[in-house]
């Protein structure tokens, strides 16, 4: 076309087309950069992602903790990274053990205490007594201390107030422990059941902390005398 017009018009022609594409390229950058042609798949990637802003749960609630509740709480982490030690208890007549889970509930954690039914076997014991008021059954266990003879209280009803100078699973066992006491000075004591074989609530603790052991002083009251001894 070019060639069938005066030589000198030809780069006025072709001035004007590179303006008219410098145009249209600019209105396309504009469109672009606008977000105008996001519906046919251009534009740019988001750079202040709104989206995430959405997503965010009660960001009101996050708050900094001061330098001494830092401390505090890399003490508890301390604390519950430390090793675990496992205690039980029992056994539990029904009774005890509706009483005993009451406790529970109310001084430790769900899940922190396992109290379960199982078997348990015949207990005869070395014992002692009755005594007539819990302060001659306590003058008599300071005269067992005082003769290197270690001695606990009975929880068993029929058998208070007793103290048990030790605890077997057989008759003979218990008479064998009586006849290595009698030449101490024993002369009182003698061998009963404490109960028979069979099936009783035990409770376990099977990983407790030392946030969870300065709550176990509020079950004492409920453990009806029952020491909380390692696990096997």
């Amino acid at each position: 076309m070019c060639g069938l017009r005066p030589l000198p018009r030809c780069p006025d022609l072709m001035l004007r087309l590179l303006v008219l594409v410098l145009l249209l390229a600019n209105g396309l950058f504009f469109a672009w950069s606008h977000g105008l042609l996001r519906a046919y798949g251009f534009a740019p990637a988001p750079v202040n992602e709104p989206q995430r802003m959405a997503q965010q749960i009660r960001p009101e609630s996050i708050k900094l903790l001061s330098a001494s509740e830092i401390k505090r709480v890399e003490a508890q982490v301390q604390a519950d990274l430390a090793p675990k030690e496992c205690l039980q208890a029992g056994p539990f007549d029904d009774a005890q053990a509706a009483t005993l889970r009451k406790a529970l509930e109310s001084a430790l954690p769900s899940g922190s205490w396992q109290l379960e039914e199982a078997k348990v076997a015949a207990q005869w014991i070395v014992y002692m007594g009755k005594y007539a008021t819990a302060e001659l059954q306590a003058k008599k266990r300071a005269e067992l201390h005082g003769m290197g003879i270690k001695s606990d209280s009975v929880s068993t009803p029929a058998l208070e107030i007793g103290l048990s100078l030790g605890g077997f699973e057989t008759e003979a066992a218990a008479k064998a422990e009586l006849a290595r006491l009698a030449p101490k000075g024993i002369r009182t004591a003698k061998v009963v059941q404490e109960r028979e074989a069979g099936t009783a609530n035990v409770l376990k603790l099977p990983a407790l902390t030392e946030m969870l052991r300065a709550k176990l002083a509020d079950l004492k009251p409920a453990l009806a005398g029952k020491p909380l001894k390692n696990c096997p």
